[in-house]
């Protein structure tokens, strides 16, 4: 039986502003990654997060991004591989403390936003975020976008790597994930999301931008958050992969599985 994990980027909140419907969103996913408070998040939010997530018995990471509250870290930033090392160790470091109180610990580390999506086509950025969850917890699990710079990186300095696709997002044809700017970057119709993540995880296969076929890995799928469609996505996604003789995991199970 195939498996796959299903997660949610969460936590996003932020003082008096609160975004996604975290508390919903996790009854369905098998892992979350919990923003660390530089592009969303504060120490009260992360820390009923973290709280929420170990009682419904979800698998907790680090979702660090750039210092950017006011870009939402989907500003791309210049900063030298040092800085990023840092400044990745700075947040999984706050959100381990989170989960320490609780009892428990992280699973994995996935990037946000602008500095996710440039390290998956920039070397040097993606060794500074393999660098930073190697010096933290070798047994930290990196996810990345699948075959990407990030992923090859991780896999490099010999840590777990995930591979990860997204439901609501389009890809361009060199498997990279297509500009929010562009009128097609996201996917609103759910059943269309449900038949694209259902052909990547049994066929390692989606339709890209441009109507022609790639070829991906799948350890791991994406819903995010603070999407308006976010609680009805995840919830059918979920229900179509069970349908589909999918098992939903955790990827730390997902992985050793698959060795």
């Amino acid at each position: 039986m195939k498996q796959v994990d299903l997660n949610s980027d969460i936590g996003e909140s932020f003082g008096a502003y609160k975004l996604g419907m975290d508390e919903e969103v996790l009854k369905y996913v098998s892992s979350a990654n919990i923003a660390c408070g530089w592009h969303a998040g504060d120490p009260m939010v992360m820390a009923e997060t973290v709280k929420t997530a170990v009682s419904l018995g979800v698998e907790m990471g680090a979702h660090p991004g750039f210092p950017d509250l006011m870009g939402f870290g989907r500003r791309n930033l210049q900063v030298s591989p040092a800085e990023a090392q840092a400044y990745v160790i700075y947040q999984i470091g706050a959100l381990a403390a989170f989960a320490a109180v609780q009892g428990t610990r992280l699973q994995h580390v996935k990037a946000h936003g602008a500095l996710y999506n440039m390290a998956a086509k920039d070397p040097l950025l993606a060794d500074a975020i393999a660098a930073a969850v190697e010096a933290v917890d070798p047994e930290l699990i990196l996810v990345g976008l699948a075959h990407s710079e990030l992923t090859k990186a991780g896999e490099k300095r010999g840590l777990k790597v995930a591979h990860e696709v997204f439901a609501d997002r389009a890809y361009n044809i060199d498997g990279t994930l297509v500009a929010r700017t562009h009128p097609d970057a996201m996917i609103h119709d759910a059943s269309l999301a449900v038949e694209r993540v259902v052909q990547m995880v049994t066929a390692g296969t989606v339709k890209a931008v441009d109507g022609s076929t790639i070829d991906l890995t799948a350890h791991t799928i994406c819903v995010h958050g603070d999407s308006p469609q976010a609680l009805q996505f995840v919830a059918t996604i979920r229900e179509a992969l069970q349908q589909a003789s999918i098992a939903i995991t955790t990827l730390a199970k997902l992985l050793v599985s698959s060795t």
